[in-house]
């Protein structure tokens, strides 16, 4: 698909399954550009800029939600429900769901690799689209967008469980393993938006790993992916 078409498709996108008519075309196209598609050009805008807006523009508007929501919540009830909503697992979920994978600009290389299905890629792209569809028809297009497609998140954070490092310590705890230790693989990303890639292990228990945009979120995703290989649901 050239430039040209890939515009047309990612407008009709838009259009369609986001609800909402861009004005300015460039907008979409710089967040549907993934940095590998510079590609040694110089002038191509990238999404990294529209991925830094976005994560603040959608956590406000989860922040918002859960504060109408739960009126009877203070800080420490309502923090980790938006923990649930705000990550990158969740944006990339939400990038699938909103078709985003086929519309994006990457490098033949990237694309050869399977980028348009990388948690990292999609979520980005998703973060970018929310700031452009901010910038483009304000808050009420990218709220819109992050209720429709961050809907199953939404849903999970009415009744969160408890904390899935605290679950596996007491699960390892119970069954006489060994400590639960966690180790940090892999950090990679920009400073505005790391992404850690963290293996937990409770001896003799099989090791598992997660990622997420902190070490602490990493943790977390690992210590419940152990859990469930156990057969143990968080």
């Amino acid at each position: 698909m050239n430039d040209a078409a890939r515009v047309k498709a990612a407008m009709r996108q838009a259009a369609e399954s986001w609800g909402h008519h861009f004005a300015n075309a460039g907008l979409l196209v710089e967040a549907l550009t993934h940095a590998s598609a510079q590609d040694g050009r110089a002038g191509v805008a990238v999404n990294e800029r529209l991925e830094f807006l976005g994560d603040r523009v959608l956590g406000l508007i989860v922040a918002k939600h859960l504060f109408a929501a739960y009126p009877a919540e203070g800080e420490n009830g309502l923090a980790p429900r938006l923990n649930g909503v705000v990550n990158r697992l969740a944006c990339a979920r939400a990038a699938k769901r909103a078709g985003l994978g086929p519309t994006l600009w990457l490098s033949p290389a990237e694309e050869r690799s399977g980028g348009r299905e990388k948690e990292a890629i999609l979520a980005d792209a998703c973060e970018a689209v929310i700031a452009a569809l901010y910038l483009d028809g304000g808050m009420p297009a990218a709220e819109a967008f992050v209720l429709r497609f961050f809907a199953e998140e939404l849903r999970e954070s009415e009744a969160p469980r408890q904390d899935p490092k605290t679950a596996l310590q007491e699960w390892a705890a119970a069954r006489r393993h060994g400590p639960v230790a966690y180790r940090v693989l892999e950090r990679t990303g920009p400073d505005h938006a790391p992404c850690f890639v963290v293996e937990a292990s409770a001896p003799p228990a099989a090791v598992a790993r997660g990622t997420g945009p902190s070490k602490r979120e990493a943790e977390r995703a690992a210590a419940r992916a152990l859990l469930r290989d156990a057969g143990v649901d968080v």
